[in-house]
C-alpha cells in the first residue's frame, strides 16, 4: 500500500499529528492496521508458478507499486518464491515516501532478492525501464499494486488514474490490482477534514466515481490490452485483488 504523488514531505505534519491521516496514503502504521496476512489468504501460493511456467526469460521479476515499509513486499516474496527458486525471482518495490523506503531498506531480511527505491510513478518511469533493462527483460512478471489507486486518483484527478494504470500495463505482463472503492474515497475526504487539513484538490470534479473498479475494468481492457482472468475473492476489507493478464 502506498503513495504515488510527488513531495511526500510535504504531508509530514499529517504524519507526525495523527498516522492515521495521510494525504496521499503514506501512512506511517500502516501494516499495523492491515496486516499482510490479510491480502496474502486470498492469494494462492502457487500464483508465481502458474503464471510463469511456460516463461523462457532467465528471471522471474515482480513489482511492488506503493510498498510503503516493505512488510507486504517481503511476506509475498516468501509467500510466492519456493526456497529452491529464490535465485531466479527477485522483487523491486518502490514509494514516493523516502522515509518508508528507508525504513524497508533497513529492515530488509533479503536484500539479495529484494530491492527498495523511492519512486514517483506519476513523474518518471524511466527507472522502471532501466532496472528492466540491466536485468534482461521487457517487462516484469508480475506487478502488485495493493490500495494504491485511490491515492493517484485523489490526487491528480482522473487522468492521472488512468495514465497510472496505462503505465503498469505497458511493463507488466500480469498486474494483481487491488482497487479502493468509494466509500473509501470519502472516508479519507472525511479524516482530512476532521483534522482540519485542505479537502483533496480533485475529490469533487472527479468524473470516474461510484463503481470505480468497473470504470478501472474496463480502461484495462479496452485500452491498455489486458483482460481480467481472476477475482480473489474479497479482503476484510471489502476489496477484491483482481488478477489481469497481457492479451
Amino acid at each position: 500500500m502506498a503513495t504515488c504523488v510527488i513531495n511526500p514531505t510535504a504531508d509530514e505534519d499529517d504524519l507526525n499529528n495523527d498516522p492515521g491521516t495521510a494525504r496521499y496514503g503514506n501512512f506511517i502504521n500502516y501494516y499495523t492496521f492491515n496486516p499482510p496476512e490479510n491480502r496474502l489468504s486470498l492469494i494462492p501460493e502457487t500464483l508465481l508458478q502458474d503464471l510463469c511456467h511456460n516463461d523462457g526469460q532467465r528471471e522471474t521479476l515482480i513489482l511492488d507499486v506503493g510498498c510503503n515499509s516493505g512488510d507486504l513486499s517481503v511476506a509475498l516474496y516468501r509467500h510466492l518464491v519456493q526456497e529452491s527458486e529464490k535465485s531466479k525471482v527477485h522483487l523491486l518495490g518502490f514509494d514516493l515516501d523516502e522515509k518508508l523506503i528507508q525504513r524497508a531498506q533497513q529492515a530488509n531480511p533479503l536484500p539479495n532478492n529484494i530491492s527498495f527505491i523511492p519512486l514517483d510513478i506519476t513523474q518518471d518511469t524511466q527507472q522502471l525501464q532501466d532496472y528492466l533493462t540491466q536485468r534482461g527483460s521487457s517487462h516484469f512478471h508480475l506487478c502488485a499494486c495493493f490500495a494504491v489507486t485511490m491515492w493517484v486518483h485523489l490526487n491528480h484527478g482522473d487522468a492521472g488514474l488512468l495514465q497510472l494504470l496505462s503505465r503498469l500495463a505497458s511493463i507488466s505482463q500480469h498486474l494483481l490490482l487491488e482497487v479502493q472503492p468509494w466509500k473509501c474515497y470519502r472516508n479519507a475526504a472525511r479524516r482530512l477534514r476532521k483534522a482540519g487539513r485542505s479537502d483533496f484538490e480533485h475529490f469533487k470534479t472527479l468524473k470516474i466515481h461510484g463503481d470505480v473498479e468497473t470504470h478501472v475494468k474496463e480502461h484495462l481492457e479496452k485500452n491498455c490490452g489486458m483482460e481480467l482472468v481472476q477475482i480473489f475473492g474479497k479482503t476484510t476489507w471489502s476489496r477484491k485483488p483482481m488478477l489481469f493478464k497481457k492479451r
